[in-house]
């Protein structure tokens, strides 16, 4: 399902105006009857000033009314164009501001087409703020598809990881086998265009050494773990999708990626059978913010784990690989 912004013209219905103007009489001699229709004119004439006021009254509150954009009981809005009113509906079922992984990127923004739009203090999407005029229905939908564009091919990534998390796979299990299928996505896009596809393989060779793409012992080395591989392979922003008007409709990527979260932070603590204490073993690329992600899903836990092993830490930045943290529950 699809949610896009609904243009509707509507013109301004101007009430008429007229007026009733009295016959002056041909002599002074005027008789009763001429009195009593110059009075109803009168009075007619009062009346339609009234209703005209009212009719004003009446236009001036629904031009106010545009102007704030009102929402529906549908999450629908509207706001006032050059030539015509814009029907905007921002209503999701999935509120974004509940995921902190989308508030921490978005502001509401009630005249943005969608009802949000890039945070200015967002560090994964403050490039984005000026980039696109959020109001702008054209430059939406243009973001909007190619954020869809990309969605296509990610998503069969998503199924494969979905699946591979069901039979109990391992993380690295799960790494080798992503890293593969999106090398083969990359170049059966190329399908129909030999020399399109020559030119990647091409390339793939002298970056990677391999016309496919990269290895995953590439992979491996470069983020130094077969958690952060996997990690880098999942790649949704649920904040730029609740700006596109697409939160809803890639809400269930975001439940798996909170799965791989867990298999990695299952994985990542071994219990001490002697002790009971919950101990992680430093890896390549570690620090206690990401550390704390990992095992908590917040980074600002690391002080959690910070005061647990303060005794055999110097400061927070003094990990070492191969060091083993004990890892206490969070509150």
């Amino acid at each position: 399902m699809y949610r896009k912004a609904i243009l509707s013209a509507a013109g301004i219905l101007l009430a008429g105006m007229f007026a009733v103007t009295a016959v002056p009489g041909v002599s002074f001699a005027a008789d009763t009857k001429k009195g009593t229709n110059t009075a109803a004119s009168e009075e007619a004439e009062a009346g339609s000033a009234k209703d005209d006021d009212e009719s004003k009254a009446a236009a001036e509150a629904s031009k106010a009314e545009d102007a704030a954009g009102q929402k529906t009981e549908t999450g629908a809005k509207t706001k006032k164009g050059k030539d015509e009113e814009i029907t905007v509906h921002i209503g999701y079922e999935h509120d974004p501001m509940e995921n902190p992984k989308a508030a921490q990127d978005i502001i509401v923004n009630h005249d943005a087409v969608y009802g949000y739009s890039p945070s200015p203090l967002s560090v994964r999407l403050r490039e984005f703020v000026d980039i696109i005029d959020w109001t702008d229905e054209a430059q939406v939908e243009e973001a909007r598809g190619k954020r869809i564009q990309y969605y296509e091919t990610e998503e069969v990534l998503y199924q494969l990881i979905e699946t591979m998390l069901d039979e109990n796979k391992s993380t690295e299990e799960i790494a080798r086998a992503v890293s593969k299928r999106r090398n083969e996505l990359r170049l059966e896009a190329y399908i129909g265009d030999p020399d399109g596809l020559a030119r990647v393989k091409k390339s793939n060779l002298d970056t990677y050494g391999n016309e496919e793409g990269p290895t995953i012992e590439f992979l491996y080395e470069k983020y130094g773990s077969w958690e952060a591989v996997l990690q880098k392979a999942l790649s949704t922003n649920p904040g730029m999708d609740a700006c596109l008007g697409l939160y809803d409709d890639y809400y269930g990527f975001y439940n798996i990626e909170e799965k791989v979260q867990l298999k990695i932070a299952e994985e990542s603590v071994k219990t001490d059978e002697a002790t009971g204490k919950k101990i992680y073993t430093v890896k390549e690329g570690d620090n206690l913010w990401s550390i704390a992600e990992k095992i908590y899903e917040d980074g600002t836990k690391w002080t959690v784990i910070y005061k647990a092993n303060e005794e055999k830490l110097e400061d927070p930045g003094s990990l070492s690989v191969g060091m083993e943290l004990e890892i206490p529950d969070a509150e």
